[in-house]
């Protein structure tokens, strides 16, 4: 334990260093925490709805929250409509919502799947029973699928922090981490009394994983011209967490392997969180495996969020917003063995958007403005390093294509609007969204660097009754990276 490797060429991080030696889990914890409890289960995610659903009506006292056996009756001879609720609450607080419902489950000794069920079925009693409005398409899909994302990452991150051989003020301290990273998963030890019993064993579901992590902190530029030059900077922060090992890829279970990324900013009119990507692998296998050359092939499951705000009222727009709360694909690493002083590794994914989100020009209604969409991805990234960890060169590029095949009437009059009921997914549209960075990272002493980047996000939308919008956005981020 706090060995410090330095695996070659990992395609997440150039450079990784991992925390721990690795170590498989012990199948007595694998056996203790694999016993399913259903109906606790089951009661969670009634009592989350119910939790939720009586701080609104109670103690918020919101309108859609004033609930009866009419309105229960009315969502279900009505159906599904779409929503027109901001995107960070519908594409990332509802699939947190989500994850809440899968950790009910997943800390009740249900695997990655069937906790899966668990989320929908939240997802399905709170649209249908727990609002006076209509149920919401986007969100019976973004709440279950986006939850499974971030459910399984929480998860797994709760599991290692706990440890069930520590006790007094070091235990209270490793629950309450666990609690607030996965607090489902605290109620159920909370429950079951595993929360202060003490074990012979670690109750590492998943054992001591290869995992790294960076954390970044510095300077933010963005959209930097003209008369914003004093809103266009912040302070950026970032971190970066890479779960196993991307170069084993036969015989492993869901988010064996997964990587996470967050960017959270501190600037004047940004959103603190400004980007969020998840890409976990569900299955997968080795093509190749050769001397000089590797190569696997599996299913991947996806969740980027990237949002930003108007700087100010000179530029007057947005630099860029879209999101793919549900989307799955296939995905290809790659490694070239034979470079010598250079590490090079690579990635492909192609995917399919269930549901997403992409900035709109003339929607605006409430705090909505973006079109939901669905369409197809794909991801590439490439990785050159030199001498192991002296330096690394990251190049990335994503291309999103996003419909929007459900418009509202054409001439529609803003003013008169009702959002409770427009069923809109927003401007009949299709938009493509490429989403490029160049990082370069520089060994200053140990485990610190120096970090550029430059991003650039260019969207073009096509509408069937407005003129098409083209823009381009340039940011850029100085900042110091320790890997821990």
């Amino acid at each position: 334990m706090g060995l410090l490797t330095l695996p070659p060429g990992h395609a997440q991080m150039a450079m990784r260093h991992s925390l721990h030696t690795p170590l498989a889990a012990d199948s007595a914890d694998v056996a203790y925490y694999g016993r399913k409890h259903g109906v606790r289960a089951a009661a969670m995610v009634f009592g989350i709805n119910m939790g939720v659903w009586a701080f609104d009506r109670y103690a918020r006292k919101a309108d859609f929250a004033y609930i009866s056996g009419a309105t229960i009756r009315r969502n279900f001879r009505h159906g599904f409509v779409w929503d027109n609720d901001g995107m960070g609450t519908n594409m990332f607080m509802h699939p947190y919502h989500g994850n809440l419902y899968f950790n009910a489950a997943r800390s009740n000794g249900y695997s990655y799947w069937h906790s899966s069920l668990f989320a929908f079925g939240g997802s399905f009693m709170w649209e249908m029973a727990m609002e006076n409005e209509y149920p919401s398409t986007n969100d019976i899909l973004a709440t279950p699928i986006g939850g499974m994302a971030l459910g399984e990452v929480t998860y797994r991150m709760s599991d290692l922090i706990l440890d069930d051989r520590r006790t007094g003020r070091q235990r209270l301290g490793l629950e309450a981490a666990s609690f607030l990273v996965s607090p489902m998963r605290g109620v159920t030890r909370l429950l079951s009394g595993d929360a202060w019993r003490r074990r012979k064993t670690s109750g590492k579901q998943f054992g001591v994983p290869d995992i790294s992590v960076d954390l970044s902190a510095g300077v933010r530029v963005l959209e930097l011209r003209d008369d914003i030059l004093d809103k266009g900077w912040g302070i950026a922060t970032e971190v970066s967490m890479e779960y196993g090992d991307r170069f084993d890829a036969d015989g492993k279970k869901p988010y064996d392997y997964f990587t996470m990324k967050a960017r959270l900013n501190l600037q004047e009119s940004q959103p603190v969180l400004g980007q969020l990507n998840i890409t976990g692998r569900l299955i997968g296998g080795e093509a190749i495996d050769t001397e000089k050359h590797y190569l696997s092939v599996g299913l991947y499951q996806h969740f980027d969020y990237y949002d930003s705000d108007t700087i100010s009222d000179v530029s007057n727009r947005t630099p860029y917003k879209f999101c793919t709360p549900a989307s799955f694909g296939s995905g290809f690493v790659y490694k070239w063995k034979g470079g010598g002083v250079w590490d090079v590794d690579g990635q492909a994914h192609v995917n399919l958007i269930l549901l997403g989100a992409t900035l709109s020009d003339h929607y605006k209604l409430v705090d909505r403005n973006y079109n939901l969409a669905s369409g197809y991805s794909s991801k590439f990234a490439l990785n050159l390093t030199y001498r192991k960890d002296l330096a690394a060169l990251s190049a990335g590029y994503e291309i999103y294509h996003m419909f929007t095949w459900k418009g509202y009437p054409y001439g529609m009059d803003w003013e008169s609007a009702d959002p409770r009921t427009l069923n809109a997914q927003g401007d009949r549209s299709n938009a493509i969204l490429h989403a490029t960075e160049l990082r370069l990272d520089l060994k200053l002493r140990r485990r610190l660097y120096l970090t550029a980047s430059l991003s650039n996000y260019t969207r073009k939308t096509e509408y069937r009754y407005y003129e098409d919008v083209s823009s381009s956005t340039f940011e850029g981020r100085l900042m110091l990276t320790w890997k821990l």
